[in-house]
């Protein structure tokens, strides 16, 4: 994939957009992703170093300097708060990036109340309260779009995690139960669902050489998926080539599922 023939999208430059979980892996390449195209982005993660060096980073690139800040999104007044600041500091928001999420690997066994709730603290929770959040700034614009991460890996039976397999088949319920209600401010909602993405998380904790087999028998392109694909798609869907898609799901995992 050469960069330099890839989509620019002219309706995204000077647009304001928001990602969630955005210092490392798919999120920071979606931030930068939407910097390239000369949006001016905004950005929360609890990892506060990976978050200033992409910042510094995008930076010299010459970009927009993005705003973030260090936000738990567990604590959901503490990002209303973050939110509400960020639209203070950056005016409305024309796009969402519903991305914070964490696939820790669990036993059914080992679930206990406690464990749940956190993990639909993470999962989860933050998406709706996120839409909440920046709904009356879409509203002013005139509409805008959402786009939430799901995820194929409940979709394709795999084990090993079943509260991410909760929260994230859930993705689509909140996609398509919200599409109506936003659809009449033209504010457009939809899922993006990746695949088995090699991230540096990915690749340290879970490619093993059964992980590489299983991607050479189940994708129908062998390549290995990069963040750069779903951020390619992400961008898209935020741009006004998408205007009349809403309430839908979009896979991006080389045919896997």
């Amino acid at each position: 994939m050469n960069p330099a023939q890839l989509a620019i999208y002219p309706s995204l430059k000077g647009k304001n957009v928001f990602v969630t979980g955005g210092a490392t892996g798919i999120g920071a390449c979606i931030v930068e992703s939407f910097a390239l195209q000369g949006a001016k982005v905004a950005f929360i993660d609890l990892a506060a170093e990976p978050a200033e060096t992409l910042a510094l980073s995008l930076s010299s690139k010459g970009c927009p300097a993005p705003w973030w800040r260090r936000c738990d999104v567990r604590d959901i007044p503490a990002l209303q708060q973050t939110m509400a600041e960020a639209m203070t500091d950056c005016g409305d928001f024309h796009v969402l990036v519903n991305n914070v999420a964490r696939d820790d690997r669990h036993a059914i066994e080992q679930v206990s109340l406690e464990y749940w709730d956190e993990r639909m603290a993470v999962n989860q929770r933050p998406a709706f309260f996120a839409i909440q959040a920046l709904l009356g700034g879409m509203r002013r614009l005139g509409g805008g779009s959402v786009i939430n991460l799901g995820s194929t890996g409940w979709q394709v039976k795999a084990g090993g995690f079943p509260c991410y397999s909760v929260a994230k088949s859930s993705v689509n319920g909140l996609t398509r139960g919200l599409a109506s209600t936003l659809g009449k401010h033209r504010i457009r909602i939809n899922t993006v669902s990746p695949g088995w993405v090699m991230t540096e998380r990915q690749i340290q904790l879970w490619l093993d050489d059964d992980g590489e087999k299983q991607i050479q028998q189940n994708q129908c392109i062998p390549d290995k998926l990069q963040p750069v694909d779903i951020a390619r798609m992400v961008l898209f869907l935020a741009s006004d080539d998408a205007s009349m898609c809403t309430a839908q799901e979009f896979k991006v995992d080389a045919g896997w599922c």
